[in-house]
């Protein structure tokens, strides 16, 4: 493997959507999620590391340290037995072992799949067979981490009724006739910033994260959204990427300050944004703290 990262890193990306539905809500009926109190949208962090994954997995594809143990139509559990037949214990078998030989078991299962998943080395994973069988590898926990997106301003989910012409049955079609109806959530536009953290402690200790996972997390961030186009997100695009890297391994100041740094303003004379020309993106870089550097991306 690659040396780990030396180095803490912050950062803030913005991103906007026109007439799509960034993030829908399961449990009210697929609308964007949106803070019942302020009106502000919000995207999880689980969806945008789904991003993260996507990107990664295409332009990586058959690539070896680059797999994706959380994803669609694969078992954790399958992806955990390859760890176990590399050092040559059956799944079943590993709460039989000998507690003095846990710890050895349980730095090559770790290393194992830290080394051949990019997203337990990035983001952590929590594998059910090990945690399962009570090994401490069982949970890892990643360098890198985001929190909730959330819009810049208040956003109004439209509900747009459109029409079906395709019936799915003849029975139906006898029924309704031609056509049927049916509902689709959008926002006209949405600016959404979110934060996040990638720590070279963690990266040293725990999954060995590289500069180059490193650059490639940042180009997967402002790409995530560039092979993830469908008709239901609408137009989504990545529009800032702001990295506040720290000379020293634990940093040289704490994340929200430097969050403080990054606002995001309305131009002279917007009431109502409806593009990202509609705002002001400004970084007070003559306050950044001694031992922190800027850049910006995008």
């Amino acid at each position: 493997m690659a040396e780990p990262i030396k180095n803490r890193y912050d950062f803030v990306v913005f991103f906007d959507v026109e007439n799509g539905n960034p993030n829908g809500d399961p449990d009210a009926g697929n609308m964007p999620r949106v803070d019942p109190e302020t009106g502000y949208g919000l995207v999880t962090d689980v969806c945008l590391k789904r991003k993260i994954r996507n990107y990664v997995e295409t332009t990586k594809e058959g690539e070896a340290g680059y797999r994706i143990y959380v994803k669609n139509g694969v078992t954790l559990n399958a992806n955990d037995c390859e760890a176990c037949n590399f050092i040559g214990v059956k799944p079943d078998e590993l709460e039989k072992t000998k507690k003095e030989d846990r710890q050895s078991i349980y730095k090559q299962i770790r290393n194992f799949m830290c080394s051949n998943f990019y997203d337990i080395r990035t983001f952590g994973a929590v594998m059910t067979t090990f945690v399962k069988n009570s090994f401490n590898c069982g949970q890892v926990r990643g360098p890198v981490q985001l929190n909730f997106a959330r819009s810049v301003d208040p956003i109004l989910p439209q509900e747009i009724t459109i029409t079906r012409v395709a019936i799915t049955t003849e029975a139906d079609a006898e029924k309704k006739g031609g056509a049927e109806m049916g509902r689709k959530y959008i926002i006209p536009y949405g600016l959404y910033r979110v934060e996040g953290y990638v720590s070279a402690n963690l990266a040293r200790k725990t999954t060995g994260f590289s500069e180059e996972d490193l650059q490639l997390l940042w180009e997967a961030i402002l790409n995530m959204f560039e092979n993830d186009h469908s008709a239901a997100r609408g137009k989504m695009a990545v529009r800032e990427l702001i990295v506040f890297k720290h000379d020293c391994e634990l940093g040289r100041a704490p994340a929200h300050k430097l969050f403080d740094l990054v606002t995001a303003a309305h131009k002279e004379g917007v009431t109502v944004p409806r593009s990202y020309d509609d705002y002001i993106v400004n970084v007070d870089e003559a306050h950044l703290p001694e031992g922190v550097t800027c850049t910006r991306m995008g």
